[in-house]
């Protein structure tokens, strides 16, 4: 065999070895978290899809290395409460997640194939998009029947709250920026004084003008670190008492000085002011529930209230059919009615629902996390902040406080009694 040929050979032969080499190393496990894994492929794609977001939103990029940490930190809790939900049992059926799937096309008036097409052209992957969404409804289902479902207000913590508050009655609301550094559960002296020491490098970095959002990516241990840290527009009744006493002494620009917690340590930047006190919109309303827990499937729901509509159509009493038929058994005995009240006490779908409706109009079926619904809107009215829509108020910015509160407490525990092994 002539030499230059065999050469050529060991050549190929080296070349095909390193080739399968990196093809594994593309695919070599990151994180292994209790009984599944996290590969570098997968860590790599969410890597890129989140850079694209922050670019979008316009928040600085941080170093790839310290995004990939906090996006594994990220995916791991993902799997973990993955994890958790299918070994409770919860389940996404997939004709639950095409109606889903087909909501958000609606949202954007698209058909679903049109939906499709259109992350395609931006370079999505359809069926990984599929993925991500029915990860997020399993981890928001677990998230409720673990913490939301669990928190409890009473009438006395509302009375007190109402008697100290001084913003329960005004619409003022802030646009915060957060950093979390957060302690395990039973942290050590020597653990809580290093998370306490990165926590004031980053405030010494934040007062040299570093910027809020990169540090928030980059360090933040928070819900919304990905998201530049941002929590969006908050009541200050929405807010835990720790941040609410410090905020509604900020002004525009500032950054607070660190905030200990059971959680870790927290800074906050005030971006935005806006609002004032204003008249409440309230609606009168009423519905007739067809609950999921009921053993029919979704079609046989959704059928029966077709069928109820049309006999309302043709002139059958409302009030006489939800009071034989609602599985809600407080608005039935009522006729359906569920009273004058703030739209933001409903969940989002029924919410979003009365929105559309006009007095007197009855919407088509729908869908909530409670089962199926038919929902007529009687009223709308300005109000003035009686001492029930107080009372109300209260009462939803307490049981939000306590949900997130005991959120940062669930996840930190989950961390904490998994067998979690890096290897990035």
């Amino acid at each position: 065999m002539p030499q230059i040929f065999f050469s050529f050979l060991l050549l190929l032969t080296l070349s095909t070895q390193l080739a399968h080499a990196a093809i594994i190393e593309l695919d070599r496990i990151v994180a292994v978290v209790d009984e599944d894994v996290i590969t570098l492929s997968e860590l790599n794609s969410r890597t890129e899809q989140i850079t694209q977001q922050l670019k979008a939103s316009g928040t600085p990029m941080p170093q790839r290395d310290q995004l990939q940490k906090q996006l594994l930190e990220r995916m791991i809790n993902e799997k973990l409460q993955l994890g958790l939900a299918k070994n409770s049992g919860i389940r996404l059926p997939e004709e639950e997640l095409n109606q889903i799937l087909s909501k958000l096309a609606q949202d954007n008036n698209l058909s679903l194939p049109q939906f499709r097409q259109a992350l395609l052209n931006e370079g999505t992957n359809y069926e990984r998009f599929r993925e991500q969404i029915r990860q997020e409804v399993l981890i928001n289902r677990i998230k409720v029947k673990q913490v939301d479902n669990r928190v409890r207000v009473t009438s006395q913590e509302v009375d007190n709250h109402l008697k100290s508050s001084t913003t329960i009655d005004k619409n003022i609301e802030y646009h915060l920026l957060h950093i979390l550094i957060s302690l395990p559960e039973a942290a050590t002296p020597e653990q809580t004084k290093q998370k306490q020491s990165e926590a004031e490098s980053i405030l010494q970095q934040l007062n040299d003008d570093a910027n809020f959002r990169e540090m928030a990516v980059s360090f933040s241990d928070g819900q919304q670190a990905l998201k530049g840290g941002d929590l969006g527009w908050r009541n200050a009744d929405y807010l835990p008492t720790l941040f609410s006493d410090v905020v509604l002494r900020m002004s525009t620009g500032d950054i607070s000085p660190i905030l200990r917690s059971s959680s870790g340590f927290h800074i906050l930047k005030l971006e935005q002011i806006r609002g004032d006190k204003q008249l409440i919109q309230q609606v009168n309303a009423r519905h007739i529930l067809l609950s999921n827990k009921s053993g029919k499937s979704d079609q046989e729901l959704k059928a029966r209230l077709i069928t109820l509509l049309e006999r309302i159509k043709q002139g059958e009493d409302f009030a006489k059919l939800a009071r034989a038929i609602s599985d809600d058994s407080g608005s039935a005995a009522k006729g359906g009615e569920l009273g004058w009240a703030d739209p933001g006490n409903y969940v989002s779908s029924f919410k979003n629902k009365l929105a559309s409706l006009k007095p007197n109009e009855i919407s088509e079926p729908f869908k909530s996390e409670f089962g199926w619904h038919i929902v007529q809107l009687l009223e709308r009215r300005d109000h003035d902040g009686s001492a029930e829509v107080r009372y109300n108020k209260a009462y939803k910015a307490l049981t939000q406080r306590k949900i997130d509160e005991e959120y940062q407490i669930w996840t930190r525990r989950l961390r904490d009694e998994a067998f979690v092994e890096l290897r990035l």
